[in-house]
C-alpha cells in the first residue's frame, strides 16, 4: 500500500494567531457555523473550493496560510 501525503487545513490555527473568531468568520462568509467548524477541526471529506474562496477573501489571506500539504 502506498503512503499518501495528506492536505491538513490549518484555518483554526489561522484565526487564533489572527485573533478572529468562528463566529465573526460565519458572520462575514455567510456560510454556516457547522461548516466554518469542520474546517476549523479538519474535519471534512471534500473540499469546497468556493468554500475556501470565501474564506480567502474575507480573511485576505493565500490558500497557503489555510492549507498545508504535508510530506
Amino acid at each position: 500500500m502506498e503512503d499518501w501525503k495528506k492536505i491538513e487545513v490549518t484555518l483554526d490555527n489561522y484565526l487564533k494567531k489572527n485573533q478572529i473568531s468562528r463566529s465573526s468568520l460565519t458572520r462575514k462568509t455567510g456560510l454556516q457555523y457547522s461548516q466554518i467548524l469542520k474546517y476549523c477541526r479538519n474535519d471534512i471529506q471534500r473540499i469546497d473550493l468556493t468554500v475556501l474562496a470565501k474564506i480567502c477573501t474575507v480573511l485576505d489571506c493565500n490558500i497557503s496560510d489555510i492549507l498545508n500539504f504535508k510530506m
